[in-house]
């Protein structure tokens, strides 16, 4: 998507980049969304980004900072889908989930690391919501998503506006 963005004659000095989620990992670890990250968005847009400080000793105050970077309202918010209804760091049976008084928290171990992430607050403040969703692993979550059954967590998001892209073997 930043590849193709690159393409686009965009003024990057108005925009600003924040991720939705990240792994608690060393910088430059291949398990960390901002190494992939950096390495597809034009080179203008790197001094756009600003990262989770998932590196910080206290992961909740650095979540506590983090959220304060914030606009008071995101203007596209980028998800993805798991095969188990999760969407950013929002997994399910996570205590994250329940989290209504923060707009970014700290969650437990998910697929072998801690996470950060977006709150369902931060995400319903979203002016827009932007779902991409592929593969045929993905069929049964999506249609949850889709009927907005709170069962999963991607079911939980309200967004007053959201749109879906999914490939055929997502869809079925």
């Amino acid at each position: 998507m930043f590849e193709l963005l690159g393409a686009h004659d965009l003024d990057w000095a108005r925009i600003e980049l924040f991720q939705v989620d990240e792994r608690v990992a060393p910088d430059g670890h291949s398990d960390r969304n901002l190494t992939h990250l950096l390495a597809s968005v034009p080179s203008g847009a790197l001094e756009r980004i600003r990262a989770m400080p998932v590196t910080d000793p206290d992961l909740h105050a650095g979540a506590s900072r983090y959220a304060e970077l914030l606009p008071e309202h995101l203007d596209l918010v980028h998800l993805g889908l798991g095969p188990d209804g999760h969407t950013a760091s929002l997994v399910p049976g996570d205590p994250v989930l329940e989290v209504a008084d923060r707009l970014v928290a700290t969650a437990g171990v998910y697929q072998g690391r801690e996470r950060m992430t977006l709150t369902y607050l931060a995400l319903a403040a979203a002016r827009r919501v932007l779902w991409l969703v592929t593969g045929a692993e993905k069929r049964e979550a999506l249609a949850k998503l889709r009927a907005g059954d709170p069962s999963i967590p991607a079911g939980r998001v309200e967004a007053s506006d959201a749109v879906l892209v999914a490939d055929a073997e997502a869809v079925g």
